[in-house]
């Protein structure tokens, strides 16, 4: 039997959706073991001076827990 658990991170690149997704995974596997899944809840750009300045990813990542 396997238990997982969803923990929500956000992440942020100046190039593109993608690379936003890509910072967040590699991060969250420095510190979660077992990831299974993401699934990107919200993406969001952020402007300044009436241009695109950065690509923002809310991400809900899936992990099981290990047994005790």
């Amino acid at each position: 039997m396997s238990v997982g658990r969803v923990t929500e991170i956000t992440a942020m690149s100046a190039t593109s959706f993608d690379e936003a997704i890509k910072e967040g995974i590699e991060r969250a596997t420095k510190t979660l073991r077992g990831i299974q899944s993401a699934w990107i809840k919200d993406q969001e750009v952020k402007i300044s001076n009436g241009q695109i300045s950065g690509y923002e990813v809310t991400l809900r990542v899936t992990f099981l827990l290990e047994d005790a």
